[in-house]
């Protein structure tokens, strides 16, 4: 299933993308889920995928405006591409393990919601990126059984503004946090759409122009190793999201650096999900 959150005439809700139109789970589940969390959550994908069989769907995508698929925070994952050390100037870092850092919901825009320059900076930058979502949680998962833990996959921008992450040596939070400066979605594909996780392509696009290509075949810790590694940390819990890294092309390390401009058009395409596509727009500042 493709399961997407949205606003229809008015009223939030959350439903299977099929084809060009949405089965509208939100009115049918009213009293079990609320969102998507919830729906992870409580384990209603059975239920949802009975609840949709031989029925007719209620709208098209047309109709909506797309929401972030869960409202949570991310957890992102640093340099993960075996291409990306070598394009990581300064040195400094230590290649032995994860590099983690947070993102607040509020620095991603949804799929077709502009993605905001703010004012501060003209530095901002693409980073396509594979996000898993978790559908059980646990602490020290062992990683034979990582995998059975995730719940399905998005598409993620991890927009960095990167005079901001350079602000101290040791913390790029700050320049990971701008307002609506990245985009998460359209929709989650559950796992089962997915045929081999270890081999997922994701391409980004700006205006069209293919700027990184990669698998998940090159990352340096997959899947399983990621979640092992953080659930040893912090319990994960269902509805967590977490973003696998960027392949080597982002524009800071383009000679000379070329920025996100105003008009730009971002795609994230990632296989067996989507295209996550959304403008660049300067953020209005009251």
């Amino acid at each position: 299933m493709k399961l997407a959150s949205y606003i229809h005439k008015g009223q939030q809700s959350f439903g299977i993308v099929r084809g060009e139109g949405v089965f509208d789970l939100g009115p049918r589940l009213k009293g079990k889920a609320a969102d998507l969390v919830e729906f992870i959550v409580k384990g209603l994908s059975a239920e949802a995928e009975k609840l949709s069989q031989g029925a007719k769907n209620d709208f098209s995508l047309s109709e909506i405006t797309f929401m972030l698929p869960v409202k949570s925070p991310i957890l992102c994952i640093g340099v993960n591409y075996k291409s990306r050390p070598d394009e990581v100037p300064g040195g400094g870092y230590s290649w032995n393990y994860p590099s983690l850092f947070w993102r607040k919901s509020s620095a991603h825009a949804p799929h077709l919601r502009p993605v905001l320059r703010p004012p501060e900076s003209l530095q901002i930058d693409y980073e396509g990126e594979i996000a898993i979502i978790i559908g059980k949680g646990g602490r020290r998962i062992p990683k034979e059984t990582a995998l059975d833990h995730i719940f399905g996959y998005s598409c993620f921008n991890e927009g960095s503004v990167r005079d901001w992450m350079k602000h101290t040596t040791a913390n790029v939070t700050s320049g990971k946090n701008f307002y609506q400066s990245g985009s998460f979605g359209p929709w989650i594909s559950t796992a089962d759409e997915i045929a081999d996780p270890h081999n997922m392509s994701i391409e980004v696009r700006v205006n069209g122009e293919s700027r990184q290509k990669d698998t998940t075949a090159n990352i340096m810790r997959p899947y399983e190793e990621l979640i092992a590694y953080v659930s040893t940390i912090m319990p994960l819990e269902a509805g967590d999201v977490i973003a696998t890294g960027t392949p080597v092309g982002v524009g800071a390390n383009r000679k000379p650096p070329v920025w996100l401009v105003p008009g730009d058009v971002v795609e994230i395409e990632v296989s067996g999900v989507g295209v996550l596509s959304n403008s660049v727009e300067d953020e209005k500042v009251v």
